[in-house]
């Protein structure tokens, strides 16, 4: 029986036969897992310069998004920089004059009762405010800066709802609660000065036979819109202006402060009913002597001398003494004119004013006439009061 071979060397081992998908120039490798060297050091080494370069970069975008972010919210901070943005938005003639004010009145906001409130409870209406339980996104000086913007530029509501970013409701609410605010908190505080006082203060302008000047009194009339009621009209209208105004009797004291403000009266009023009316006569005695235009004649109303310019009356001309006295009065009358244009610098008093802010506009030109107590120096230079 034949045998077979297999040991042959015409068979080829099995070792040199070709594995399909295998190539001799690259052999097959297995990955080796490497151990965790437990004895490295956890310390990360960072180029120190590079590190302090980049910090450096980190903290200058850090200050230009901060700086971004005033320059495009319209709030006080943004001016704060400008004198002359302060004073436009504001009629304050600074930023430190400005929170001079604002430290004054900053612990009595926190009890302020919003109109929002208004069906709250007295209790819960008056509680401390928090970032939490405001009734706004301004802070509280946001939008006293708001309410000032107001006043000073005589802008729309509608303007400032795309400046603050907030809505128009809560815009005209901010408004009325400012102004009633202001208005109760200013106002608490006496602007009537004692004779003895005023005296003491009083100009050497003034000496002679003007040294027992209490107060020099004028009216303003501020235009406002024309109501469509005929009656409201024939109250409002004022012939002087030719115009629908309202009105108001102004008094200041002979070294320039400002000691009397009335509510606003309809334009139709004489200066002698709206003197009448005013509540000044309460307020003044035998010794005080008062200085008036030609249009009050309320010598029986006053217990005390008028100061009045002279009357021409059926004379073909005035007298010397007369007209000596009329140029002395007018002289120094002059500044009561001055004390009332700083508070129509306030635009809003210096256009047509809408009836939409009627209910709030009494409160308003008062704490505008108020302020000219906190905003200006004295009317002259040489009134500068120790």
């Amino acid at each position: 029986m034949a045998t077979v071979d297999y040991n042959t060397e015409d068979e080829n081992d099995v070792s040199d036969m070709p594995i399909t998908g295998c190539t001799e120039s690259a052999p097959a490798s297995i990955p080796l897992i490497e151990d965790h060297d437990y004895a490295a050091s956890p310390l990360i080494v960072v180029d120190r310069i590079k590190y302090e370069t980049m910090s450096r970069e980190i903290e200058e975008l850090r200050r230009q998004l901060e700086s971004y972010h005033l320059t495009q919210g319209f709030g006080l901070q943004r001016f704060a920089t400008s004198p002359e943005d302060i004073r436009y938005y504001t009629r304050f003639p600074s930023y430190e004059h400005l929170m001079a004010f604002w430290n004054l009145i900053q612990e009595a906001t926190s009890r302020m009762v919003r109109v929002t409130s208004g069906q709250k409870s007295l209790s819960t209406s008056t509680s401390t405010e928090s970032p939490v339980n405001r009734p706004t996104k301004l802070l509280p000086i946001d939008e006293l800066f708001l309410f000032l913007n107001y006043l000073a530029t005589g802008c729309t509501q509608r303007e400032l709802c795309h400046k603050f970013n907030i809505h128009r409701a809560i815009v005209s609410r901010i408004l009325v609660s400012w102004s009633n605010f202001l208005y109760t908190l200013l106002g608490s505080v006496s602007i009537w000065m004692a004779p003895g006082r005023v005296r003491a203060n009083c100009p050497a302008d003034f000496s002679g036979t003007y040294k027992n000047t209490q107060v020099i009194l004028d009216c303003t009339e501020m235009r406002c819109q024309t109501p469509s009621s005929l009656l409201l009209q024939s109250e409002v209208f004022s012939t002087y202006k030719s115009h629908s105004t309202f009105k108001a009797l102004i008094g200041m004291s002979p070294h320039g402060a400002l000691t009397f403000v009335s509510a606003l009266f309809e334009g139709s009023i004489s200066d002698k009913e709206i003197f009448r009316h005013s509540g000044i006569t309460s307020l003044l005695t035998p010794e005080m002597d008062i200085m008036v235009d030609k249009g009050f004649l309320v010598d029986e109303l006053v217990p005390g001398k008028v100061h009045r310019p002279a009357f021409l009356s059926k004379q073909a001309q005035m007298s010397e003494l007369d007209v000596l006295r009329t140029q002395s009065i007018a002289r120094l009358r002059v500044h009561v004119e001055r004390l009332i244009r700083r508070v129509k610098e306030n635009k809003l008093f210096d256009t047509v004013i809408p009836l939409s802010i009627s209910g709030s506009i009494n409160q308003m030109f008062t704490v505008a006439c108020l302020f000219t107590n906190y905003q200006y120096g004295p009317l002259v230079k040489k009134w500068v009061v120790d």
